[in-house]
C-alpha cells in the first residue's frame, strides 16, 4: 500500500502512570511498535497523543 490516499488515517495513544518504567512499557517503545503495526497494516498516523497521568489509584484528585 504506497498510495497515500489508500491509508485509513489513525491516532495513536501511549500512556505512563507510574513512576517505575520497564523499557518495554515507556512512551517511545509504546508508540513504535503502534507506528510499525500502522505501517505494516496500512494505516496513515495522522496524530499521537501521549497521557503521561497520574496512577488510577490516587485518591486526591480534581
Amino acid at each position: 500500500m504506497n498510495d497515500m490516499t489508500d491509508l485509513t488515517p489513525v491516532a495513536l495513544y501511549a500512556r505512563v502512570s507510574s513512576d517505575r518504567q520497564d523499557v518495554d512499557l515507556s512512551v517511545s517503545a509504546q508508540l513504535r511498535a503502534l507506528r510499525e503495526y500502522a505501517e505494516k497494516n496500512g494505516y496513515l498516523v495522522a496524530r499521537e497523543y501521549v497521557d503521561e497521568a497520574e496512577s488510577g489509584r490516587i485518591a486526591d484528585r480534581p
